[in-house]
């Protein structure tokens, strides 16, 4: 048995993983963004689990951000305090188990090809919708990292209409299509001018409010949906991938993801070349199958090969 963690900006998830990729049981609690709180509360999510299982061979964690192979986590999405901070390296003194930390998009491009709906694929991308937008690349059937290990950092492409001074990353796909630093946070700056304005945190609510015929809400979602497409387009232009996977929780909503479809298709047809070549092929983005337990079976996978190649080399 091995465990598997996938840290999120808002949740981590954890489980106690089989080998062959399946989940024997799984659970869930609030990040934590102070260093010492999360990497306690890390601790005895870990103990638990080992106590539960009994013999636990190694642990695979995925984490947002730039992640090096020493499992130094160069960036760490929302979390800003793990930031410089070897997890592998905390982990390991603590747990005496191999550990193995992998971006999470990355993480859930992989098990897509081990046990999901990218088996068949060479070249393709998993893009993992949450607090922000992270991306795996495939080339090859190999992740593609690029030169600093920051490739696939796909939410800090920025979209349109450039503040004339300050931060440009206002205007990112992060901040615009994500679900909670984007959809939330765009139905933050549309209400702020309200007296009875409030913070929401969760996407579903705002679809609730669009049922109810919140005008704010359907027009920031619109938005939402319309520079999701964008940013997925101006992928299938630059990667030419076979498939384009879409992963995280929200892909779990049929009505979501039959949306982003929808707007897709609309923004393909008046896309002239992108039109002229869905006659011969054009990527299609479908839902990853694994879902919201990808990242959390791709470390696995990365910790199963980790054990592997050092006992080869032992």
């Amino acid at each position: 048995m091995y465990i598997g963690i996938d840290i999120g900006g808002t949740t981590t998830k954890y489980g106690i993983v089989r080998k062959d990729g399946t989940i024997f049981e799984k659970g869930k609690i609030q990040t934590a963004h102070e260093k010492s709180e999360f990497l306690q509360n890390l601790f005895g999510v870990i103990s638990d689990l080992q106590q539960r299982a009994g013999t636990i061979e190694g642990i695979g964690i995925s984490a947002p951000g730039i992640i090096q192979k020493d499992g130094t986590l160069t960036t760490a999405g929302s979390i800003k305090s793990l930031y410089g901070t070897n997890l592998r390296e905390e982990l390991e003194k603590h747990v005496q188990l191999p550990v193995v930390i992998e971006n999470d998009a990355n993480a859930a491009a992989i098990a897509e090809k081990w046990i999901g709906h990218a088996r068949d694929f060479e070249h393709y991308i998993c893009l993992v919708l949450g607090t922000g937008i992270g991306g795996g690349i495939i080339i090859n059937n190999q992740v593609y990292r690029g030169g600093h290990g920051m490739a696939g950092e796909f939410g800090w492409m920025l979209m349109d209409q450039l503040p004339d001074s300050g931060n440009v990353e206002s205007v990112s796909l992060n901040q615009r299509a994500a679900i909670v630093g984007g959809l939330c946070y765009q139905y933050l700056l549309a209400t702020a001018h309200l007296e009875q304005n409030k913070a929401i945190h969760d996407a579903i609510d705002i679809f609730k409010l669009e049922e109810q015929g919140d005008e704010i809400a359907a027009h920031v979602i619109q938005r939402f949906f319309q520079d999701l497409s964008v940013g997925l387009l101006n992928l299938i232009s630059s990667f030419d991938p076979e498939a384009i996977l879409i992963g995280g929780a929200i892909s779990e909503n049929e009505g979501f993801m039959a949306r982003l479809q929808q707007t897709l298709a609309d923004l393909k047809s008046r896309h002239e070349s992108i039109a002229f070549l869905q006659q011969q092929k054009v990527a299609p983005v479908i839902t990853a199958k694994l879902k919201n337990d990808a990242g959390m079976i791709g470390a696995v996978y990365q910790v199963i090969k980790y054990i592997e190649q050092k006992k080869v080399s032992s």
